[in-house]
């Protein structure tokens, strides 16, 4: 699973810390700016079973620049603004509690990249 916000330096290292060792799920945390602590790219989006989005405008940046490389079923967006610190106790909350619900029903991707049918 990774997780993105802009500068990767906020949110999305916030949802690494606190979701790495969840029994299944291996993950990471990116930036979609440039200039982001951890920069998004296609290899980070292909070794991803599902890409995390902070705010729809991750998800945007995500699909114009990444043309292919995660399909939009596996985008998902949280819809938590940019207004908390690194592991700031609201930001914590929301994410334990909006994550578990927007990957319910969502599986890693079979072995090879495929997608498969179902």
């Amino acid at each position: 699973m990774l997780f993105v916000c802009a500068q990767n330096r906020l949110r999305s290292p916030t949802a690494e810390s606190i979701f790495r060792g969840v029994d299944g799920w291996e993950v990471a945390s990116a930036g979609t700016n440039r200039d982001a602590e951890v920069p998004l790219s296609r290899d980070l989006l292909e070794w991803a079973d599902v890409a995390v989005c902070m705010e729809k405008r991750h998800r945007d940046v995500l699909r114009q620049r990444f043309r292919g490389a995660l399909p939009d079923n596996r985008i998902l967006i949280l819809g938590i603004p940019d207004e908390f610190e690194f592991m700031d106790a609201e930001l914590i909350r929301q994410l334990r509690r909006l994550v578990p619900w927007r990957l319910e029903g969502v599986r890693p991707r079979p072995a090879g990249g495929g997608e498969g049918t179902g």
